[in-house]
C-alpha cells in the first residue's frame, strides 16, 4: 500500500475539487468505499419458464442472468420510490 504524497485540509480539497483540478493525489484509493453499495448474498427461487426467459433476453442484451436481474430490479424499486413520493 502506498503512502498519501501530500496532505491537505478539507478546505483545500474542497475548493481544488471545486476549480476542477485531479485532487487524487490526495485519496486514498486502497481504502475507498461505496456506502449503500456493500453487497450480500440473497438466494431466490424461480419457475423454469422465467429463468428460460431471463437468459434469452441476458442474452439478447449481450449481459449475464445476474446482471439483468439487477438492472431490473433497481429500475422497478426506483419507480416504486418515485410513485411513493408522488403520492406523499
Amino acid at each position: 500500500m502506498a503512502k498519501k504524497k501530500n496532505t491537505i485540509t478539507t478546505e483545500e480539497f474542497d475548493r481544488r475539487f471545486d476549480e476542477g483540478e485531479d485532487v487524487s493525489d490526495y485519496l486514498d484509493w486502497d481504502n475507498a468505499k461505496r456506502p449503500g453499495l456493500e453487497q450480500r448474498r440473497v438466494n431466490v427461487d424461480l419457475p423454469v419458464w422465467m429463468i428460460g426467459s431471463l437468459d434469452m433476453e441476458a442474452k439478447r442484451i449481450g449481459v449475464t442472468r445476474q446482471s439483468i436481474v439487477k438492472v431490473w430490479l433497481s429500475e422497478r424499486l426506483k419507480s416504486e420510490q418515485t410513485a411513493a413520493a408522488k403520492n406523499r
